[in-house]
């Protein structure tokens, strides 16, 4: 891995799908060293994940991040505890605000390694409606169509 390389760990495909995105963020996430082990070799699930802010803090909920089989302490830690984010206060601030006011959510939508470090992108979403879907699929159907005959050509 070269200077800035950064290795993606773990996706949420379906985030995109289900959501507008209207804003991503980086974060770092404080783990604890058998967790980080565990992520290099990508057993971490963020599918179900999301961000809640508590006292002006953010933390990150629901991601499964399997325990470390070869950790030598016998304490592991909850596959499923909530982890700290790591974000500036002006940042926890704006995003708390557009969460409360506006009907946003806060999604992980992928985790990957930067400069060995572990980083998380979550986007700032608004949930799309079915019809939003199906909108999207038959947009995404037409393009596929497109290329497909263009390329014949």
């Amino acid at each position: 891995m070269g200077k800035d390389a950064i290795k993606i760990i773990a996706q949420n495909r379906k985030a995109r799908h289900e959501y507008h995105i209207v804003d991503t963020l980086e974060a770092g996430i404080a783990l604890l060293g058998p967790e980080v082990k565990s992520i290099r070799q990508g057993r971490i699930n963020i599918k179900d994940g999301y961000v809640e802010i508590k006292d002006g803090e953010a933390w990150l909920q629901n991601v499964h991040i399997s325990p470390y089989p070869y950790a030598t302490n016998t304490a592991k830690p909850d596959p499923l505890r909530p982890r700290k984010l790591l974000l500036h206060k002006q940042e926890i601030k704006r995003l708390a605000g557009k969460v409360k006011e506006r009907g946003f959510t806060l999604i992980p939508l992928k985790v990957y390694l930067s400069n060995g470090k572990v980083k998380l992108e979550i986007a700032l979403a608004k949930g799309k409606k079915l019809y939003d879907k199906r909108e999207a699929l038959k947009r995404k159907t037409i393009d596929r169509e497109f290329e497909k005959r263009f390329k014949i050509r």
